[in-house]
């Protein structure tokens, strides 16, 4: 499991939370990302991205006052 930190990236996270699925993540390997989600609409578009690209959301939680963590495998649900 990896760990990517893109709090500082804002709204750029989805992109880059794509990127490093796509190239730097191996089949069945999972992943924390951890965003700056002061406005909840960056959470459920993550969320969304990973569904669209048919990849396991694994959880979705609020972690502290601002920051917001998925994880998921590269692998098809």
């Amino acid at each position: 499991m990896k760990r990517f930190d893109l709090r500082e990236l804002k709204d750029e996270a989805i992109d880059r939370m794509l990127a490093i699925i796509d190239g730097e993540l191996a089949e069945s390997e999972a992943a924390i990302f951890i965003f700056e989600a002061t406005d909840f609409s960056i959470v459920q578009r993550s969320a969304d991205a990973i569904k669209e690209l048919n990849y396991e959301l694994l959880n979705s939680l609020k972690y502290n006052e601002v920051d917001w963590t998925i994880s998921m495998r590269k692998r098809s649900v």
